[in-house]
């Protein structure tokens, strides 16, 4: 986040437009147009002063001043919750007033250096700000800034590395695919074909290449063939470099990518002799649009007759229609990963400081301003519950199966090595920390902070 120049704080008239079309309907009152109106000075008096001083106390809020750092004493950290609920509803309703007023006390009160109740709700303000200013301010574009492709990087780098969020996910995946593929082994040619809906960074396959390695020999070589959609060309060849490279270390594993543009079709699916086609839906059926293309996008994985679908999928029940839901939900999950964070670095590591500004700050800035960001074609993500993605896979003609022992010891052995884990929690038992536990009949894993479930593995086949 950049500094603000004199000269363009003092250029208030532009900094702020009502959005009606962002106000909460009241079924009592009659309706408004759902059109951007300009700022009425005259029904705004002394907003220009208020938007000047939020921005310089946010400016504020953003310097990594160790005075400022601390821990939210008893009692206040559940005040800065209720301001920021009562900041969010101001928001919601175009309360331009009682909204700036509230986001600059917000500004005033926490800190990037505070503990992790001080640090989301930092976050949160921001976003909020970016609301109630809404596009067509100055100002926006500067708190919206998003980070650079290396800034991001690094930031997921050290995530994957020291907490066990993405690891688990990633981890419990491959365990399922390792153990589908041996189950066909005598008739697949040790040939494991995997498609990725959203291979991204690739972060997920230098741990299966290792693993299928492991089970190969330079007289019985394996094969895998990854087949990943991305964002763009430019993350697609990287990520092909990384994991070629990678693979080159195997010489008993034969290692083959290809990159495809998100939205390309699945066509000339070239498979060799019976081998084992798997389908990796991690993090992936949450990005889409609307009901429909997540129905389509199964009902193309169902066509491709996959011995194994992956599903991983933060647990929520975030609802892109309703922004006060969707911010109360969002809270309360974000406040958890800000929470686990303290777990694995120290207060002051400029490790997370990048995890929390290049990753998690933007998923939450992301979040309160998706439903306005019609002009880059952004969609809010859609987090449901694991009874709703359930029903959704069976719907379209896939059972649940059961994941091994083998999956469950993994997953604690992970939480073991990378965070303060007690090793003696039992289903059900709320001991601070992470944890997992099996659900839905030990066809489902979940990873837990605390009370909070965060994410939520499972595997499918087609019936």
């Amino acid at each position: 986040m950049e500094d603000t120049d004199e000269e363009e704080l003092l250029n208030i008239s532009l900094a702020i437009v009502t959005d009606p079309a962002g106000e909460k309907k009241n079924r009592k009152r009659k309706r408004r147009v759902n059109v951007y109106k300009p700022l009425n000075p005259s029904s705004y008096e002394g907003c220009e002063g208020k938007i000047f001083k939020l921005l310089q106390v946010r400016k504020e809020m953003l310097k990594l001043d160790h005075k400022r750092k601390g821990v939210v004493e008893d009692g206040k950290g559940l005040h800065l919750i209720q301001l920021l609920l009562i900041t969010a509803t101001s928001v919601d309703e175009n309360n331009v007033n009682s909204a700036l007023e509230n986001l600059t006390e917000l500004c005033q009160s926490v800190s990037l250096m505070g503990d992790s109740v001080q640090r989301v709700i930092a976050y949160f303000t921001d976003g909020l700000a970016a609301r109630l200013l809404t596009r067509k301010s100055p100002f926006y574009d500067m708190i919206m800034k998003e980070p650079t492709t290396e800034e991001e990087f690094l930031a997921l780098t050290c995530l994957y590395r020291v907490s066990p969020y993405y690891q688990f996910a990633h981890f419990t995946a491959n365990q399922a695919l390792i153990e589908d593929f041996e189950k066909e082994e005598e008739i697949n040619n040790r040939a494991l074909h995997v498609i990725d809906f959203d291979v991204s960074y690739g972060f997920q396959w230098p741990s299966l290449i290792q693993s299928l390695s492991e089970k190969a020999s330079s007289g019985n070589r394996i094969s895998l063939r990854l087949r990943g959609f991305g964002r763009n060309l430019e993350e697609l060849q990287e990520t092909e470099t990384r994991l070629v490279s990678f693979a080159k270390g195997f010489r008993n594993l034969v290692f083959e990518f290809q990159g495809l543009l998100r939205g390309s079709k699945l066509i000339n699916l070239r498979k060799k002799k019976n081998e084992t086609v798997a389908v990796n839906l991690v993090f992936h059926l949450n990005t889409l649009k609307n009901f429909l293309k997540i129905s389509d996008t199964l009902k193309s994985v169902h066509s491709l007759r996959p011995s194994i679908v992956i599903l991983v999928e933060q647990e929520g029940s975030r609802s892109p229609k309703s922004f006060l839901s969707r911010f109360m939900e969002s809270l309360h999950y974000f406040a958890a990963m800000f929470d686990s964070l303290d777990d694995c670095f120290p207060q002051e590591s400029a490790e997370r400081l990048s995890i929390e500004k290049n990753h998690l700050g933007k998923e939450i800035k992301s979040m309160i301003n998706c439903d306005k960001d019609e002009e880059n074609n952004k969609s809010c993500p859609r987090y449901e519950k694991m009874e709703t993605w359930k029903s959704r896979m069976e719907s379209h003609g896939f059972e649940g199966m059961k994941l091994s022992s083998k999956c469950l010891l993994q997953a604690k052995l992970l939480l073991k090595i990378r965070t303060h884990y007690c090793p003696l929690q039992c289903e059900g038992e709320i001991n601070g920390g992470f944890r997992v536990f099996e659900r839905d009949e030990k066809k489902a894993l979940s990873l837990v902070w605390q009370d909070r479930c965060l994410l939520t593995a499972s595997a499918w086949q087609c019936v």
